[in-house]
């Protein structure tokens, strides 16, 4: 596939956002260089590998190697026409000039050398907002989210505290820029379960990127999240489809589920799925990003990529024809829920 422009992939509209957005797109997370430090012309030759394989949406975030992934989102797309492509970004963190030798203490393995603040106030959400302009050299991006405002973060008095900030303060900002027309819609990104109902409780929300929750492993939110989204016209994002590594590895000695080692069951289960997948000739991580695009609610689904060569593979999984038949036997298998959709 490498060098071959293959035609956009379908688009969906996001929600209630005034965007549509490629069923597949491209997340960022790894180019801030989480767990591998990647260098600029990989970064850049990843970024237009999913470009010429039909993407035209980019998922990024100042958190991301502190600013380093929009950094290199902005410098391979600025040139390409700006109607062509969506972006997302996120507020919730401002960058700040390390204040003192100890001041960054984080997950990235590299990334650029700036403390984040967590603010979501108003002047917050604008400072976060006009920074990531600068750092992505356009003059706007489409949607902005909510980033990481969930337990998965924060510990619940701290998370009280910055849902109070952000439904008395940094909230103006959003539906400021939104209603001047500025941004297309407002979500929220984060990774746990139970956190969809207060966001719809407290907030006119568009859209939800959702990590790790909907895939060929976890379906919880068809319970309840889900169907309060459909009933509200709200989208959803499908972040870390391959929960963090094992639906696109297999059930292989180190595999990762969630950012731990798999257990026994995980493992026994995915073993399971590949053996369905490979009767019907279907490799593992095109059922799996293939999988979630069956709801009618969720509009993209957005792996994350260390290379060119995992961009192509993921390009070419999305695109692999999958019979009706394999997701029959996963249910009948009980591998996933009788009452998941599927893809058709």
């Amino acid at each position: 596939m490498s060098g071959v422009n293959l035609p956009p992939l379908k688009t969906r509209k996001l929600g209630r956002a005034n965007v549509s957005v490629t069923e597949l797109g491209l997340g960022t997370a790894p180019l801030g260089e989480l767990f591998d430090r990647i260098d600029d012309n990989e970064a850049g030759g990843l970024i237009a590998a999913a470009w010429d394989g039909g993407v035209r949406y980019f998922d990024t975030s100042p958190w991301y190697g502190r600013g380093l992934a929009e950094h290199s989102l902005g410098r391979a797309l600025y040139r390409k026409p700006r109607g062509d492509y969506v972006i997302s970004t996120k507020i919730g963190r401002v960058l700040r000039r390390p204040l003192g030798p100890n001041a960054i203490k984080d997950q990235w393995l590299g990334g650029l050398e700036f403390q984040t603040v967590f603010d979501y106030g108003y002047d917050g959400v604008m400072r976060s907002f006009e920074d990531s302009l600068q750092r992505l050299g356009i003059n706007r991006v489409d949607v902005l989210l909510i980033h990481d405002l969930d337990p998965w973060d924060h510990n619940p008095a701290t998370l009280n505290a910055y849902f109070v900030e952000l439904k008395t303060s940094g909230w103006r900002a959003l539906a400021e820029l939104r209603e001047a027309g500025i941004i297309g819609g407002i979500g929220a990104g984060f990774n746990s379960m139970g956190s969809i109902p207060r966001f719809l409780d407290l907030f006119d929300i568009d859209f939800f990127l959702l990590a790790m929750r909907y895939t060929l492993l976890e379906q919880e939110v068809l319970e309840t999240e889900f169907p309060l989204c459909e009933k509200r016209g709200v989208g959803i994002i499908v972040g870390a489809g391959f929960n963090s590594g094992i639906l696109a590895t297999g059930a292989v000695k180190g595999a990762m589920y969630n950012y731990a080692p798999a257990g026994p069951d995980i493992l026994e289960r995915v073993r399971k799925i590949e053996a369905v997948c490979a009767r019907h000739h279907v490799p593992l991580p095109a059922a799996a990003l293939q999988f979630p695009l069956g709801h009618p609610i969720v509009a993209s689904i957005i792996p994350g990529a260390i290379s060119r060569a995992n961009v192509e593979k993921n390009v070419a999984a999305f695109r692999h024809p999958i019979p009706a038949d394999l997701w029959a036997e996963l249910k009948h298998e009980k591998l996933i829920r009788a009452d998941a959709p599927v893809p058709v």
